[in-house]
């Protein structure tokens, strides 16, 4: 195992050795709502952009969201000329996650960086997860207006199938218990329709095609979701991993992409208690799917700090103090050894039983609650199997939310908010 003192982007140059040369390179969190996570994160992108010519970055937020944000920092007809603009469009709560001073900071530098450069090498900036169901319904409207009256059709069928469950979409998942009440089908048919443009050059056409996705791995979700166990959790893993995958293949052979999401969907959950639980992650399905060595899985953490979150689901955020870690865990053992900052590379014979052997790894969601602590909020880990690099401050403060219009969002499924 390599240690590194990290104290400006050069000190990175152990873990870029480890990720220039992987075709998917995932950058974790262990809040949603920390600068420090942020901050690094884009300083580690710059650099695999920049000098490794990755072509996009994926992150854990709704497809018309992002894609509103990829058209600016693209320089796109009709995108926002500051991306900022963009992000203070976003809705669904948690609205900061996404919708903050830290990711306008880094779209700002990407828009400066493509405009600089032929449309054709451009990187793109895209959402992977699969909450927007009516704002994707919306964007196939838009587009099957424009491009192809005949099919709004299947749109028109699958709209009046959620209809009567309005914006509070869980419902139609208790309805679905009754096969009569099921949207499967409508689904299907309007996903067929769209795939049938997606063959075309245009973005506008995958974009389309990537909602219709999005609306079936809703439909899919919402029915796992009135089960209960792991299956809801694995819809939508799984409908990131085939997004990531889609994206690959729009890029072209030689894409790269970055991912940004919670540690929890970005380490190997089989290092994890998870596997036990029957549960898959974003991480686990790019090792298996693209080969453990093109992928580069890098996790973050800290001991403590303060950080943006809610202490209920749809509740205003507020921002928290987070308290030491708890004795034991990896985290309150790097506090113990490790430089206030320092970048980990794993592998090798001479690795410590503490990132070898299972120990508890704090994740914190959107909603948070730091009384838990004792009992709660921590991951039992095999760190050096579930990542392939860390990124370690002792001290983590709290991002900076924009000012946004915040709609509820839908239910999330365990760990709390992730």
């Amino acid at each position: 195992m390599l240690v590194q003192r990290l104290g400006v982007p050069s000190d990175f140059d152990p873990l870029l050795a480890r990720a220039r040369d992987a075709r998917v390179v995932m950058i974790g969190e262990a809040t949603h709502g920390s600068h420090d996570y942020y901050r690094l994160r884009e300083q580690l992108t710059r650099r695999l952009i920049a000098e490794c010519g990755f072509s996009f970055v994926a992150v854990e937020g709704d497809w018309p969201d992002c894609d509103r944000v990829h058209r600016s920092v693209v320089g796109a007809a009709g995108g926002a000329a500051d991306p900022r603009t963009a992000l203070e469009r976003f809705e669904r709560w948690p609205t900061w996650m996404w919708a903050n001073a830290e990711v306008a900071r880094f779209c700002r530098w990407l828009r400066a960086w493509n405009l600089e450069r032929p449309e054709a090498g451009r990187a793109g900036f895209h959402g992977l997860d699969v909450y927007s169901l009516w704002e994707s319904m919306q964007a196939i409207f838009d587009y099957l207006g424009e491009e192809d009256p005949d099919s709004l059709e299947a749109a028109q069928e699958a709209y009046r199938c959620f209809e009567p469950y309005g914006k509070r979409v869980e419902e139609y998942g208790l309805a679905s218990r009754f096969v009569s009440a099921r949207c499967e089908e409508e689904v299907v048919r309007l996903l067929a329709r769209t795939r049938e443009h997606a063959s075309s050059d245009g973005p506008d056409s995958f974009s389309a095609w990537q909602n219709a996705e999005v609306v079936a791995g809703a439909e899919r979700y919402y029915r796992a979701m009135v089960g209960g166990g792991p299956q809801s959790w694995n819809v939508r893993d799984v409908h990131m991993a085939d997004t990531l995958d889609r994206l690959l293949d729009r890029y072209g052979p030689d894409a790269r992409g970055v991912v940004w999401a919670h540690n929890t969907h970005v380490g190997d959950a089989r290092a994890t208690d998870m596997a036990a639980d029957g549960m898959v992650n974003l991480g686990q399905l790019a090792r298996e799917r693209h080969g453990a060595g093109a992928v580069c899985l890098v996790g973050l953490g800290a001991y403590r700090g303060t950080v943006v979150a809610a202490p209920r689901w749809g509740s205003a955020a507020e921002t928290m103090v987070v308290p030491p870690a708890r004795p034991g865990s990896v985290e309150h053992r790097m506090h113990e050894l490790l430089p206030e900052r320092a970048v980990l590379v794993f592998g090798g014979p001479d690795q410590p039983g503490w990132v070898t052997d299972t120990v508890d790894h704090r994740a914190i969601g959107v909603v948070y609650d730091p009384s838990f602590e004792s009992w709660g909020n921590y991951v039992p880990t095999r760190l050096a199997q579930r990542y392939d690099g860390f990124i370690w401050c002792d001290e983590a403060v709290a991002l900076h939310p924009l000012p946004a219009l915040v709609a509820p969002g839908e239910l999330e499924t365990w760990p709390a908010g992730v």
